[in-house]
C-alpha cells in the first residue's frame, strides 16, 4: 500500500467521508507547501496533549491544566443538576448546548445503543451511565 492509497483509508474513516471525499483530501494535502503540511500535523499531535475527557460527562475539552479532571460544564454551579440529557457524541451536546435551551447536566454516551451486538458495552458506555445515575440520585 502506497502512501496515497494510506492516507485514503486514514481519510475514510472520519464520519461521513468516502473513498471519493478522502482521495481529494490527500490530493489537496499534496498541492499544499511544507509549512502548511507542518502546521497542520503539529496541530494534530497537539490536540492530543491539550484535550482531556471529563470524568463526570465523558466530554473533551480543552484542559487549562491537566489535572483538570472535570469540565467547564460539570463544574458550573448553575446547572440543574436534577436533569440529565444523555447524548451520542460530543458534536450532539455542542448543538445543544449552542441553542441555549437547556441548562442541566449532560452525560456523552460514546455511540448509538448497538441493537444486534450482545457485547454492548465495548461500544457505549452504559456501565457509567448507570453509576453516574446512582451517584446523582
Amino acid at each position: 500500500m502506497d502512501i496515497i492509497d494510506k492516507l485514503t483509508e486514514i481519510f475514510k474513516e472520519f464520519p461521513g467521508i468516502g473513498e471519493r471525499q478522502a482521495k481529494r483530501f490527500v490530493y489537496f494535502l499534496m498541492s499544499k507547501n511544507p509549512n502548511y503540511i507542518k502546521n497542520l500535523s503539529d496541530s494534530v499531535l497537539d490536540l492530543r496533549k491539550e484535550i482531556s475527557q471529563c470524568k463526570e460527562c465523558f466530554r473533551f475539552f480543552i484542559a487549562k491544566d491537566k489535572k483538570d479532571r472535570i469540565c467547564d460544564l460539570c463544574a458550573d454551579p448553575n446547572i440543574n443538576a436534577s436533569t440529565l440529557m444523555v447524548i451520542e457524541k460530543d458534536s450532539d451536546l455542542e448543538s445543544v448546548k449552542k441553542s441555549g435551551v437547556y441548562h442541566g447536566g449532560y452525560f456523552i454516551l460514546g455511540g448509538l445503543v448497538p441493537i444486534i451486538e450482545k457485547n454492548t458495552n465495548s461500544k457505549i458506555r452504559t456501565a457509567e451511565l448507570i453509576e453516574k445515575i446512582k451517584k446523582d440520585s
